[in-house]
């Protein structure tokens, strides 16, 4: 009877998660190719299979597998404990909610989409008004009389709460700005990029670019979208970039983001394909993989001069020296409007603000009317610059807009993640600089392939990153990093 309800709890499982990657093919169409008219109808059809989906994690045969079944091994083990925690976490919100909110936000990311191309922010605010009440009513039937916001973290980065990123944030925050300050004030500046940079061009690079990561082309794709992402897991992990002539860096990062992300789910060990363990552990994890690829390698000394060379070869001569000055364009600190074009010093700063808001919103103590307002007071006070537009500002992310709430904050802990996994990969892995010169950054991911890819959701998220590293994880070695490389760059 036991491996009878194992083996019927993972079969329905994989039936599952197979409906799952094809609720995310229709997030990924909306965003690629969808025609902009059929935004209701695929709110429509996404609302459908939430209820389908719902159904099915919250089967009241999986009750009764789950109370039968005595795991072989730590594998199933660890499957089991999967479903258990999304059966409990699904039986605590009723069906008609998670598909409101399926619907609701699937036709949010176009009106927010529409409004931030008008730089409309009252035109979006009835929208996002909606999607947060929501939201609210569904962390607190997860909360079930605790903090709502911190039942909405737990669902990308478990075990982890509000008090414990705050308490992470006000760690990181002094050195963070203390270094930017140093830096801000130091008498050498590097020279940003100057020039038009061909789209077709750009588009040809950012594919090389992946292919020099990992990505695996046969199991993928690289489409454009006005927010760049990954979607999907095992044979099918599909990424977007976006293009911007007069800034390629934009486009060439974006790319190396997205395939950390990409290579993660494609590295996931093949046997767990469409399994309770099949995908990425935690968000945090996630980011890890995607901030270590973009940042630690992608804007390495080592890396950008083979980057140099590649763009010297594609572009011609674009105004930059030598490969130092390059190193030094590609990692200019300045305090930007825009997240993902974010320097490393100032990437955090940006996290923690939006962390400060959203757990306000959900708490209550914003209002979304406010919401412009206090995005710019606190841009201004964190940043020293006025926001121009709210394209720049408060419509700049997609996050919101989709109900990702508690997800803004797992993209410091995946730099925090990144710093101790960057610090054990250079104790791994021998002559890095020198394969990374050469354009070659196999032995690096094949590194975190084998200590973090490969494990998917099979052990708890800081177990990944302290197995991989043979350290606990915290904010030190990112810290480190960052003041090495940026006093160096800056001489400071």
């Amino acid at each position: 009877m036991q491996n009878e309800a194992y083996g019927a709890l993972l079969a329905h499982a994989r039936e599952t998660a197979a409906l799952e990657q094809v609720s995310g093919r229709l997030g990924w169409d909306q965003e690629t190719t969808m025609p902009r008219g059929a935004a209701e109808q695929r709110g429509e059809e996404m609302a459908a299979m939430e209820g389908v989906l719902h159904a099915r994690r919250t089967d009241p045969r999986l009750a009764e597998w789950l109370a039968a079944v005595e795991p072989a091994d730590a594998v199933a083990a660890a499957q089991v404990a999967k479903v258990a925690r999304a059966y409990a976490r699904a039986m605590k919100v009723p069906g008609k909610l998670a598909q409101e909110i399926a619907r609701v936000t699937s036709v949010s990311q176009g009106i927010w989409a529409e409004a931030r191309s008008r730089d409309d922010v009252a035109g979006f605010l009835p929208t996002l008004a909606e999607v947060i009440r929501l939201k609210r009513e569904e962390g607190a039937a997860l909360a079930e009389g605790g903090d709502a916001y911190d039942a909405l973290v737990d669902d990308y980065e478990p075990e982890m709460t509000g008090a414990d990123i705050a308490r992470m944030f006000g760690e990181m925050r002094p050195r963070l700005v203390a270094l930017r300050e140093k830096v801000l004030g130091a008498a050498h500046q590097p020279k940003p990029l100057d020039g038009a940079f061909g789209a077709d061009a750009q588009m040809r690079l950012a594919r090389d670019l992946a292919t020099a990561f990992g990505y695996d082309w046969s199991r993928g794709r690289l489409d454009i979208a006005v927010h760049p992402f990954s979607s999907g897991s095992g044979n099918d992990v599909r990424i977007t970039t976006r293009i911007a002539e007069s800034d390629p860096f934009n486009c060439f990062y974006s790319t190396i983001h997205e395939v950390g992300h990409a290579a993660y789910e494609q590295g996931i060990d093949p046997d767990y394909l469409l399994t309770p363990i099949g995908q990425g552990v935690s968000m945090g994890v996630h980011e890890s993989q995607s901030r270590i690829y973009e940042n630690q390698l992608g804007r390495s000394r080592a890396f950008t001069g083979w980057l140099f060379s590649q763009m010297t070869e594609r572009f011609g001569a674009f105004g930059v020296s030598d490969a130092d000055a390059f190193f030094g364009a590609v990692n200019r600190v300045q305090p930007g409007f825009i997240r993902t074009e974010a320097d490393e010093v100032h990437y955090n700063l940006h996290i923690m603000m939006r962390f400060d808001l959203e757990r306000a919103l959900m708490q209550g103590a914003l209002q979304v009317g406010d919401l412009e307002a206090a995005w710019n007071d606190r841009f201004k006070a964190d940043f020293g610059v006025a926001v121009d537009r709210p394209s720049n500002g408060v419509l700049q992310d997609v996050h919101w807009s989709v109900g990702l709430f508690g997800y803004f904050p797992t993209y410091s802990l995946g730099n925090l993640y990144a710093g101790c996994l960057h610090k054990a990969l250079r104790a791994g892995v021998q002559d890095l600089d020198a394969q990374m010169a050469a354009g070659d950054l196999s032995a690096a991911t094949g590194w975190l392939r084998e200590k973090v890819q490969r494990h998917g959701s099979s052990m708890a998220p800081r177990d990944v990153i302290a197995q991989a590293c043979g350290f606990a994880p915290s904010a030190g070695p990112l810290l480190d990093y960052l003041e090495a490389k940026f006093g160096a760059i800056y001489g400071v």
